[in-house]
């Protein structure tokens, strides 16, 4: 399966998932759903984010340009919410998936969605 089979049918195609891209850990987006665009600094602040943990519990992170806040922040996954709308970052071992929601899906629906995927790809080296 390609990475952008992996956007397209586990993750917007849950139907729980509105928007998804899969970053590279090196930088690089490997795959993306139509129009989510991450710039280059989203992408950036997303990569490092969980090296940072205690600054993005601070500050939030942005988005193709929406600044969400941080509801959770830890190893496993970071959380962020606007409004109804919210977003799951997982890492893997060599990729960060970012599934974005829109209402009235809420973030355990999304995390039910992004952290099993994340869970086969770490599974199978990635």
């Amino acid at each position: 399966m390609s990475w952008q089979s992996y956007v397209d049918t586990n993750l917007v195609g849950s139907g729980k998932i509105s928007k998804a891209a899969i970053l590279g850990k090196q930088g690089g987006v490997w795959a993306t759903s139509a129009g989510y665009n991450l710039s280059a600094e989203e992408q950036k602040a997303i990569i490092g984010a969980f090296d940072n943990l205690d600054g993005v519990r601070a500050s939030g992170l942005h988005l193709a340009g929406v600044k969400f806040f941080t509801t959770k922040a830890d190893e496993r996954s970071i959380y962020g919410k606007k409004g109804g709308d919210g977003y799951v970052i997982v890492p893997t071992k060599q990729a960060i998936l970012v599934a974005e929601y829109t209402a009235p899906y809420q973030a355990p629906e999304a995390v039910g969605v992004a952290e099993p995927l994340a869970d086969y790809l770490i599974g199978v080296g990635y």
